[in-house]
């Protein structure tokens, strides 16, 4: 019998895959705080995240870490919901952004703590607003229509140029990795030993089909699991 797969020990959440609480300084989710304004006060270096975070403290004494928007500094004020004064990192329901702005961390459903446009550099484009609905340019260049009454921020999010510098070593890559909690580097079965995965051995191929049942056992439960469809699609 072969060794328990990479995948299998992961899920197991044994030591060396196991994804420690402390690495992690904060949970960012966007909500409308009762406040109505607040100040940053601090800027956090979180290596669960690719961007930079700011601790904001408003004036019901009340704090909040969101997501640092390209351009804000510590002392820079933020409104909370206000259409009259929309300043750089606001807290804003969609119905009152106008069309253009740059937003980000924004809510798929209100109250669900964000769920677009949450990377470093990354940003959504409102379009337009039509009945209740607000239709939205995603950083994909795909367009979604989401309720007005979600939650979103302005600005784009910070450290969009992290990725410009070239990584340059391996190690270093996996340290990156390692703090994600993402597993890397990622080997291809057929390039395993036979004892390590279904397609390892010294021929680098399958040697048998890679479709697998959906009640396969999880040693077997590799490939193309309960594929609707067998061999090349016809032309024509």
């Amino acid at each position: 019998m072969g060794k328990r797969l990479k995948q299998q020990r992961r899920g197991k959440g044994s030591n060396a895959y196991a994804k420690p609480t402390t690495r992690f300084k904060a949970d960012v989710v966007v909500k409308m705080p009762k406040a109505q304004f607040g100040e940053v006060i601090d800027f956090i270096d979180d290596p669960g995240h690719s961007a930079p975070l700011m601790l904001v403290r408003y004036n019901d004494n009340t704090i909040s870490i969101n997501f640092a928007p390209e351009g804000i500094r510590i002392g820079d004020r933020i409104t909370i919901n206000d259409p009259n004064n929309i300043k750089l990192g606001s807290i804003m329901q969609l119905k009152n952004i106008p069309d253009g702005y740059y937003v980000h961390n924004i809510e798929r459903s209100p109250g669900d703590g964000g769920a677009f446009a949450r990377g470093s550099g990354t940003y959504a484009i409102i379009l337009s607003h039509e009945n209740g609905k607000v239709n939205l340019m995603l950083p994909s260049k795909k367009s979604i229509t989401l309720p007005d009454t979600c939650t979103a921020e302005i600005g784009v999010v910070a450290g969009g140029g992290m990725k410009a510098e070239p990584i340059m070593k391996a190690g270093k890559n996996y340290y990156i990795m390692h703090a994600r909690n993402m597993l890397w580097p990622r080997y291809r079965g057929v390039k395993m030993n036979a004892v390590d995965h279904p397609f390892g051995g010294k021929q680098h191929h399958k040697g048998t089909s890679s479709m697998v049942s959906r009640n396969a056992p999880p040693g077997a439960k590799v490939g193309h699991i309960a594929a609707r469809r067998v061999g090349r699609k016809k032309r024509g």
